[in-house]
């Protein structure tokens, strides 16, 4: 956060819980793709695409992909949040 005195307290404490939601939502998904897909790995198997089994596809590629698709999420949100609280970086 800027350490410009110009930002209200309020703002602050704002900026602070929509912070803190945006990181727990995150590592919500961070938690699901890394565990919750892999420990159910052996029934996403017996499910195919393309020939392959949807277990290994998610654990060798789509665990890979959503957690990119996540980083770009993530950053686009903390910016926004940024903004609305008058706390962004040029």
């Amino acid at each position: 956060m800027s350490s410009d005195s110009s930002t209200s307290p309020e703002k602050a404490v704002e900026h602070w819980q929509r912070t803190k939601s945006l990181m727990w939502v995150t590592l919500a998904i961070w938690f699901f793709f890394s565990f919750v897909v892999h420990f159910f790995v052996s029934a996403l198997n017996e499910i195919t695409i393309i020939g392959f089994p949807l277990g290994f596809y998610m654990a060798a590629q789509g665990s890979l992909i959503a957690f990119v698709v996540l980083i770009f999420w993530y950053s686009a949100k903390q910016n926004q949040i940024d903004e609305e609280c008058g706390v962004a970086e040029d």
